[in-house]
């Protein structure tokens, strides 16, 4: 439940903060900037920055001088001074706006991440502002990095002193998207440009007291912070995606996950924030909570591990057995899987690079049957060359032959790596997720008001509860004038009671003598079974008895319902005369009572007579079963009489429909058949 009410502030947090002003790239993580958020491609706004600070003259052109030295110091090798931030202001928000409201690129998006960490470095005071020296500086090593061609000329012109310029109207990201994001091509080195921009603000953000993982391990968790964040400033990673990765982290250490820890955690979480920063993430795994019982040597392959599927698209790596296309020798190469490419080297520190594979749509992978002492071969074959690669053991083979032909269908599909898929598929569930939980914030508020109109309507209700409360009083006070008059109405309807109460008793005594004969005849019926047994004729008579003890049970029990009907009458009448006297019913209390009674007693006979019923009715099914063994008796009897060719025929109760009789007994041929054998009679008569 804590966790659940946490959740909730936070995702109420999240939607107060989206119906405020878009956060950016220059918001601080601790003090959000005051200045509201401007559009910085939009044209209209070129003459609304003209109010920025800006220096002119001498004194402009040593501020600078000054900031472009602080700048430098910011960097690695160079020496550090005295900062001084003084010139254009970067409105960050336009920075996040503008990610957002262009729909900028995958790639843009995460360069963005790096870009913006490095220009908070860079804002030391958290104004959200950083002197035009130092964007010069940070432009050129972004322009070296991603491999973008820059002109130093146009980039001086551009970040001069005076207001000439766009930067000082709109502010850095004009000339970010314009100049450095709209050219970049994507074949800069990924790993160089994170680095830049991580050198510039490790050393102010991440924390003095001693990690269980190293400097390098801390730069890949954090390039791997910037890829699970989501796409909103300042940079923060929810719950979802810290289990994601800390379960990947366990994994690749060989450990289990612990699920009730991390549930543990995620209570104490605090209910004001989102997510953790990447300096938080980096304090988190380094702290070792989630890994405890591994070395650091084990927790930084885990990382290593991580980074590579994540941010180098590495999808499988091992050694393997490669034949050469020239020699025909085999050599040991570490293989590197990427989802459009196989490359491979000569170990493991990916240092000597000997070649790749190009994947394509036009390639295949086949297994190999064993040859020339070589196991577990296998096939890429691609549209000029074809490589025999030969795995150290079947399961190894088979991993690796599944893992190709996955990204081969991949490829075909024109689908993202896997892990990148599913950040999408996760992001998608929290965006549907958030958008419910909304949902049912609305309706929270649109039950609210209803119960608020509800509670109005209530209270109408009790007031008019209470005019009908006196109005009843009045009336009482009216009923008890009519007490008096009501009496000997009631003396009346109590001796009429009592009329009715003696015809009850006496059907009562009618029914007893009923019984009686009802046993008497039941005895009856017992001697007449035993008269049964000497002769056929004795059954016949027995069945008469068996009709005429059904007739009497039909006629009981059309007596008892009629008795039942008259009884519901005499309720129904109660009930009316009850109905009648609703106004006087506390006087009329205690003949209702004295009603009720007779009442009970009168179905306390019914019920004794119910059983009685029911005894004689079990007496008349063991008749009826004796009957029936006399009748087997007879059967039997019969049987062995037929056995002596028909020559004496049972005397039987006659039936309702015609029959054959033979000296055979009755129907014991059918017409034809009797036909045919009074033909052979009359044959045989004739030749005698």
């Amino acid at each position: 439940m804590r966790a659940a009410r946490a959740r909730a502030r936070r995702g109420l947090r999240s939607r107060l903060l989206r119906a405020g002003p878009s956060s950016g790239l220059g918001n601080s993580t601790e003090t959000p900037p005051p200045a509201p958020p401007r559009a910085p491609a939009s044209p209209q706004s070129e003459g609304a920055g003209r109010g920025e600070s800006q220096v002119t003259g001498r004194a402009g052109a040593r501020a600078s001088r000054r900031a472009a030295a602080e700048a430098a110091a910011e960097l690695p090798g160079a020496r550090r001074r005295r900062p001084r931030l003084r010139g254009c202001s970067w409105v960050a928000r336009g920075l996040g706006a503008h990610g957002h409201g262009h729909a900028m690129g995958g790639l843009k998006e995460e360069l963005l991440k790096a870009i913006w960490h490095a220009f908070t470095a860079l804002d030391l005071d958290r104004s959200g502002k950083v002197s035009k020296s130092q964007l010069k500086v940070l432009s050129h090593n972004l322009c070296t990095v991603l491999k973008v061609p820059h002109d130093p000329v146009a980039l001086e012109e551009h970040f001069r002193d005076d207001d000439e310029g766009p930067v000082s109207n709109q502010g850095y990201m004009p000339y970010l998207n314009k100049f450095i994001l709209e050219k970049v091509q994507g074949n800069f080195d990924k790993i160089e440009f994170n680095r830049m921009c991580w050198t510039l603000c490790v050393k102010k953000n991440l924390t003095k007291s001693p990690l269980f993982i190293s400097e390098e391990d801390s730069f890949k968790v954090w390039v791997i912070f910037n890829f699970l964040s989501e796409d909103k400033y300042p940079l923060i990673i929810v719950p979802e995606e810290i289990e994601y990765l800390l379960k990947k982290l366990t994994e690749a250490m060989g450990g289990v996950w612990q699920q009730e820890e991390f549930e543990h955690y995620k209570i104490n979480f605090d209910a004001t924030r989102d997510g953790l920063s990447a300096w938080e993430l980096i304090e988190l795994i380094g702290s070792g909570q989630f890994s405890k019982g591994m070395d650091w040597q084990t927790v930084s392959m885990a990382v290593n591990e991580v980074f590579n599927e994540l941010i180098l698209d590495v999808l499988k790596q091992g050694y393997m057995m490669k034949k050469g296309h020239r020699r025909k020798n085999w050599t040991e190469r570490w293989f590197v899987l990427k989802p459009n490419i196989i490359s491979y080297y000569v170990s493991e520190d990916l240092k000597d690079k000997k070649g790749d594979i190009i994947l394509d749509d036009s390639c295949c992978v086949e297994s190999l049957p064993d040859k020339d002492g070589k196991k577990c071969l296998f096939l890429i074959k691609c549209l000029d060359k074809t490589f025999e690669i030969s795995a150290s053991d079947k399961k190894k083979k088979q991993e690796w032959i599944q893992a190709i032909h996955s990204t081969l269908h991949l490829l075909k599909l024109g689908s993202p790596p896997p892990h990148k898929e599913a950040r999408q598929r996760r992001k998608e569930l929290r965006k549907k997720m958030l958008a419910e939980q909304e949902e049912l914030e609305r309706q929270m508020k649109e039950l609210q008001v209803a119960n608020e109109t509800k509670q109005q309507e209530l209270e109408q209700v009790r007031k008019k509860l209470e005019e009908a409360a006196s109005r009843a009083a009045e009336e009482e006070k009216k009923r008890l004038q009519t007490q008096v008059e009501l009496q000997d109405r009631f003396s009346l309807e109590l001796e009429r009671e009592k009329l009715i109460r003696q015809q009850m008793e006496e059907q009562v005594a009618q029914k007893s003598s009923e019984l009686e004969q009802y046993l008497q005849r039941v005895r009856e019926l017992e001697d007449m079974y035993l008269q049964l047994q000497e002769a056929l004729e004795d059954e016949r008579q027995a069945r008469q008895d068996e009709e005429t003890v059904r007739k009497l049970q039909a006629r009981l029990l059309e007596e008892e319902t009629s008795k039942r009907a008259e009884l519901e009458r005499w309720h129904m009448e109660q009930q009316q005369a009850i109905q009648t006297t609703e106004a006087e019913k506390q006087e009329l209390e205690n003949q209702r009572l004295l009603k009720e009674r007779a009442l009970q007693e009168a179905m306390q006979q019914l019920e004794q007579l119910e059983q009685e019923r029911k005894q004689a009715l079990e007496q008349y099914e063991g008749v009826k079963k004796k009957l029936e063994m006399a009748a087997r008796k007879t059967r039997s009897w019969k049987d062995k009489v037929a056995q002596h060719e028909g020559l004496i025929r049972l005397i039987e109760p006659g039936s309702k429909n015609p029959h054959l009789i033979t000296n055979w007994g009755p129907a014991a041929f059918t017409q034809a058949e009797l036909e045919e054998r009074e033909k052979s009679w009359k044959g045989k008569k004739s030749t005698e």
